[in-house]
């Protein structure tokens, strides 16, 4: 799975309407550039192909009246948002993926109820302890690593990220069931994207062809 798809989706979404360097410049924004793969680049092409997919319905603008480029907007449909849960809902439970889907899935977990973020939360703990049970049939933590020689090691770096994987996760259930943060339906969500023209403290400033797009 790649965390370029639910980024994308899940800027275009808040924003409702977006143009491809607004969705660049929030996903500056939340630095999702130095944690994933969200590159210039890598998000425009997302952007164009998950319109000819049907998950984005592309706006063609007119040129604005200060004299910039026409740009294409995007907005997210029906399938996009089927598609953007489903992408999220697997970014909370999978154990086995990559931290930047993590992040994302973490970035976006306020767009799911509240009891929703819990179970789900709840169904990543107990595949991070199946994870856990296989690597310890052939394992025994407390026989140390130098037990299996050097490649002890492994196994053993496995069962310390289980772990603390799963610590992390009890810690993250135990915050959002105490009423920690807002989630949907509970009132006005977090604003986390930037209003049109403001500017962004983190962003890298790189040019890239695709910006005027």
């Amino acid at each position: 799975m790649s965390a370029i798809r639910l980024l994308v989706l899940g800027a275009v979404r808040q924003h409702g309407r977006a143009h491809g360097y607004q969705v660049r410049n929030d996903l500056e924004y939340w630095g999702a550039h130095e944690w994933s793969n969200a590159k210039p680049g890598s998000i425009y092409h997302a952007l164009k192909q998950m319109a000819k997919q049907g998950l984005l319905v592309a706006h063609e603008t007119a040129p604005s009246i200060a004299g910039g480029p026409p740009r294409t907007e995007y907005e997210i449909t029906e399938r996009g948002t089927e598609e953007y849960l489903a992408l999220l809902r697997a970014a909370l439970t999978a154990y086995d993926q990559k931290m930047d889907v993590l992040s994302a899935g973490i970035g976006f977990i306020v767009d799911l109820e509240r009891s929703e973020a819990v179970a789900l939360l709840k169904e990543r703990v107990a595949g991070l302890a199946g994870w856990r049970a296989s690597v310890t049939e052939y394992y025994t933590p407390e026989d140390g690593p130098e037990s299996l020689g050097h490649i002890g090691e492994i196994m053993n770096m496995w069962v310390h990220s289980a772990d603390a994987g799963a610590e992390w996760t009890r810690g993250l259930i135990a915050r959002i069931e105490g009423g920690a943060y807002t989630f949907a339906g509970e009132g006005d969500p977090f604003v986390g994207v930037l209003a049109e023209g403001e500017e962004n403290p983190y962003a890298t400033g790189v040019q890239d062809p695709g910006d005027n797009d």
